[in-house]
């Protein structure tokens, strides 16, 4: 792809949309096959049988993709200083972001080939998927203070959320018509039949779709710092990055207590978002396979149509209140949908989570990116701050997955998992406390 011949100005709308485009090109993958159509696959695979062996021993199909997702961010959180290093010395942070989109596009595009005879070569291609959607997420997160000036990132960073919702949710109204009407798009078959090759065809769609609009961002957006650097051990200077930005936190307060709190919750958090389709058709009392498929479906919309809203109301909030005090009061009632999940067990009730966890989804998401960004210190090398991050998150999400993976095979239910989650909410809510308040 040409780069644009002019650079757009820090702080400037069409580069700020530019940014928030690839929430719209990525944000596909988070939902269809994170969220939707996926579990559905996954589920519908495993009918008669629930385990998945592993060198002779059964392992719960549901804690397999608690470990295989875990073992995906270990990756995730080892090479992300690696290549941010490499990319912010070198000076083309763009070039590693496109490298990670392609991989994780093409790698959708192979889940068309999953099935329980290639159990093993499917796993791998969602385990590739899953490293290219959350390395590419270390670069594009790393723009954010490149882009917009400080005034602007909570609208920018609930700009790109809100994007993605949108996006998202458009690409799986289009799966749902195929898998709930295959016929009307020539897929033929028996109803049951017609309906699973509907969603591996959703999964195809999910590369074009991701792969085809990340080219509007990489069009527009900067290469990065422009500074190059070539030593004998560039390969490792992503690790002597984190280590600077570790010590430079020894005088930054508001950041050394900051990451601590957003390492809680973001654990409780995105465990929670990856479990949640898998929860949902497991433990909730369906009334049949095809209620099942359209209410998991519709749940899902209402919390990506919902999100929108909680999103853009949450920067507005933060604006008034400050970041801080709203990101607590999220916190909190996180903490509250865990107790009332670990409860649910009807359709209707399963809905009315899903609206409230809509409301405050994208809000922390959203709201912890652009806190992050404003307490950071005014530098250039924003790579290797989000890249600290980045690898906060991943380190995060593995010992989630992990925890939740065990209790959910030792268990052989996964409602016990999530009430393992309250208290990381709740420790996270009180240690923001601690952040000085200046409506940040």
């Amino acid at each position: 792809m040409l780069s644009s011949k002019v650079p757009l100005e820090k702080g400037s709308k069409k580069l700020i949309n530019a940014w928030a485009f690839y929430d719209w090109a990525n944000s596909v993958y988070s939902l269809v096959i994170s969220s939707a159509i996926f579990p559905l696959y996954f589920g519908a695979l495993f009918t008669d049988i629930n385990t998945i062996s592993f060198f002779n021993y059964d392992i719960k199909n549901t804690a397999v993709i608690s470990f295989v997702t875990a073992f995906a961010f270990i990756i995730v959180a080892f090479i992300s200083p690696l290549l941010s290093g490499i990319a912010d010395y070198i000076g083309d942070k763009k070039k590693f972001m496109k490298i990670f989109v392609y991989m994780g596009s093409l790698s959708c595009i192979g889940l068309y080939f999953f099935e329980l005879e290639t159990i093993y070569m499917g796993l791998f291609f969602y385990f590739l998927a899953m490293v290219g959607i959350w390395a590419s997420l270390v670069f594009y997160n790393s723009y954010l203070p490149d882009i917009a000036y400080p005034d602007q990132q909570d609208r920018a960073s609930a700009r790109g959320f809100s994007m993605g919702y949108i996006g998202s949710v458009l690409l799986l109204l289009f799966n749902l018509a195929m898998v709930m009407q295959p016929e009307w798009f020539g897929i033929s078959g028996e109803p049951q039949e017609a309906s699973m090759k509907a969603m591996r065809y959703s999964f195809i769609s999910v590369g074009i779709w991701w792969s085809l609009f990340s080219q509007y961002s990489f069009y527009y957006l900067p290469k990065g710092n422009n500074r190059i650097k070539v030593t004998k051990d560039i390969f490792w200077n992503g690790f002597k990055e984190l280590k600077l930005v570790w010590k430079q936190l020894k005088n930054n307060l508001g950041l050394r207590r900051f990451l601590p709190a957003f390492f809680s919750y973001s654990m409780a958090l995105q465990t929670v978002l990856l479990v949640a389709a898998y929860y949902g058709e497991e433990e909730i009392a369906w009334a049949s396979s095809s209620e099942k498929t359209i209410g998991l479906i519709v749940s899902i919309l209402l919390i990506q149509i919902v999100a929108i809203f909680g999103a853009i109301l949450t920067a507005r909030a933060s604006e008034r209140f400050g970041n801080i005090i709203v990101l607590v009061v999220i916190n909190g009632i996180w903490a509250v949908l865990c107790v009332i999940a670990y409860y649910t067990r009807t359709p209707m009730q399963f809905y009315i989570v899903a609206g409230f966890v809509g409301m405050v989804m994208g809000g922390l998401q959203s709201l912890s990116r652009s806190t992050y960004s404003k307490l950071i210190p005014e530098t250039q090398d924003t790579t290797s701050f989000f890249s600290f991050y980045a690898v906060a998150e991943k380190i995060a999400i593995v010992i989630g997955m992990l925890c939740f993976g065990l209790i959910d095979h030792f268990s052989g239910s996964m409602r016990n998992g999530i009430l393992f989650f309250i208290l990381f909410f709740i420790l996270g809510g009180v240690m923001l406390l601690r952040i000085p308040f200046k409506r940040t």
